[in-house]
């Protein structure tokens, strides 16, 4: 005991007994330094008699469990590591503990022990230099074995120190290796799953990820588990709260807050993302549950008529413009290709105009002609950026636009086939026509992290594509299917509805849509009409900006 550290169990009365609850009336230990007992230990042997391999007897685990304890308590750690199948590893894992995590005292209450493993709970003072004393308490447990000669034992592990040790981690109490991470929203407000449920893993992403590239903040004083490489794998305890740092993102707080609330109000699975149009900004993720796939970042479908957006852009970068003739016919294909339907009305005189408003199929299918089979996969990414991987920031899957010949291409088109999106892909498809230029989405606002972006070359929306494009956005807001949904928006608007056919008995519900500088896009599963089911959500979220 040369370090002064006194010896104590919990509820124990040390002056040569120690009464163990639970137990009845075994041995007596008091400051024992060899680990041994009297009576019962099983401590001797003959050099003729047979190793004994049966498991111990609950009285040799108590008895046994109790010597340990009683000798970790009293700082013996040559007697406690005796007591161990693995003395010499119990002894460096012993004295790591008291060194490394500046433990001070150990006060242990053994309980009855089951089997062969006694639950107890520990209560440890940590004593740090420059801070008053504090006790930390937890419950482990230890199991009890025989060792090489027969003798109970025991059966060493780290956890027999604390639970969540494994083979190679220490005990330390110091600066924490890094400060705590505040993650906060683009006005500095503090970002929690408890208020914004959507957001539980990107958080944990982001501290993850970026904590070790903030520069502000200072390390509090913690006990926490240290792995074997150095790292702070977990903190146990805080003794001394440091200054947490700042860790910027894109998000803001209100338009987040309309999210969560607007998709839970959703009939089917939903999902929805909302951008700042001028920077590429996430605002707001939110799904449904928010405990399962993130549908607005994670979950690729057909995106249906929304996808028109890219399909018009190559449309009128072929030379057509918003009042070109295209009639709509129920009923209409290419050549011997497949025959669509229409959920909107027959019209001989649309236009490309009246056909994106009313969401006709066919009036752009039989547009075909003016692209080739890379057409669409090329428009996507020159104009939209998608297809290559974005830098985020947090884990998100990346838009698909494979092109094709035949009921390929024309189904693609109208965003069915192998094109696939997520809500942030489509919020991103309205944002750029909104500017006229991709800006490529990002969570991340502050500079020491989001020097890693790659970003994507992309080429600005030729003027007359963009001012027809917007022509054709807002007259699906004003004249089209969009318009029960954002009709009653102030404010410079644009929208596309969509309905997606999944293989299920209702289609997925889609909507995207930008108000004033702000996108957004959503997906309801099953939702049928895309104004009815994600409109709403879409419309909730723009209103809250």
């Amino acid at each position: 005991m040369s370090r002064g550290i006194k010896v104590g169990i919990i509820g124990t009365v040390f002056g040569g007994m120690l009464a163990v609850a639970g137990f009845g009336a075994y041995n007596i230990y008091s400051g024992l330094a060899g680990g041994g007992s009297g009576g019962g230990s099983g401590r001797t042997s003959t050099a003729a008699a047979p190793v004994n391999t049966a498991p111990p007897t609950l009285q040799e685990v108590s008895e046994t469990a109790t010597d340990f304890l009683t000798a970790w308590s009293a700082r013996d750690t040559a007697g406690a590591a005796k007591l161990t199948d693995s003395p010499a590893a119990a002894t460096a894992a012993l004295d790591a503990y008291a060194g490394q995590a500046h433990i001070t005292q150990v006060q242990i209450v053994p309980r009855p022990a089951a089997g062969t493993r006694m639950p107890f709970n520990v209560t440890a003072t940590v004593s740090y230099p420059g801070l008053a004393p504090r006790p930390w308490t937890y419950s482990s447990s230890l199991g009890v074995g025989r060792d090489a000669h027969g003798r109970p034992a025991v059966t060493w592990a780290p956890s027999v120190l604390y639970p969540d040790l494994q083979d190679g981690d220490t005990v330390v109490t110091g600066p924490a290796k890094a400060p705590e991470v505040d993650v906060v929203d683009r006005d500095g407000k503090v970002l929690d799953a408890a208020h914004y449920p959507s957001l539980t893993e990107i958080l944990k992403q982001l501290t993850s990820r970026y904590a070790g590239s903030l520069h502000a903040g200072t390390p509090g004083i913690e006990t926490y588990i240290e792995s074997s490489d150095g790292a702070q794998t977990k903190t146990l305890d805080i003794l001394r709260k440091g200054a947490d740092a700042k860790l910027r993102t894109t998000l803001d707080a209100g338009v987040q807050a309309a999210a969560e609330k607007a998709v839970k109000k959703a009939t089917g699975l939903a999902g929805v993302t909302a951008l700042d149009t001028g920077t590429g900004g996430i605002l707001a993720v939110a799904f449904t549950p928010s405990t399962g796939l993130d549908r607005a970042l994670m979950d690729l479908h057909a995106p249906g008529s929304t996808f028109k957006i890219v399909t018009a852009a190559a449309l009128l970068t072929a030379g057509l413009k918003p009042g070109t003739s295209s009639p709509c016919h129920s009923g209409d294909n290419i050549g011997d290709g497949k025959p669509y339907t229409n959920v909107s009305p027959d019209n001989p005189d649309a236009t490309l105009q009246w056909d994106f408003e009313q969401s006709c199929n066919t009036g752009f299918i039989k547009k075909a002609g003016y692209l080739r089979p890379d057409t669409l996969t090329d428009t996507a990414v020159t104009y939209f950026g998608l297809g290559p991987t974005w830098y985020v920031g947090t884990s998100t899957l990346d838009a698909v636009v494979p092109g094709g010949t035949g009921d390929e291409l024309t189904s693609e088109m109208i965003g069915q086939g192998n094109v696939l999106m997520t809500p942030l892909n489509m919020a991103s498809v309205a944002a750029t026509v909104r500017e006229g230029v991709f800006h490529q989405p990002t969570i991340l606002q502050d500079s020491g992290v989001i020097e890693h972006r790659t970003q994507i070359p992309t080429t600005p929306l030729p003027p007359a594509v963009e001012q027809g494009l917007q022509q054709m956005m807002h007259g699906a807001v004003t004249e089209g299917t969009a318009r029960p949904a954002m009709g009653g928006l102030p404010g410079k608007l644009g929208a596309k509805t969509g309905s997606a056919e999944a293989g299920t008995v209702q289609p997925n519900g889609w909507f995207t849509a930008y108000r004033g500088h702000v996108s957004a896009a959503g997906i309801v599963l099953q939702g049928g009409h895309g104004v009815d089911s994600a409109g709403p959500i879409v419309a909730a979220v723009l209103a809250a900006s």
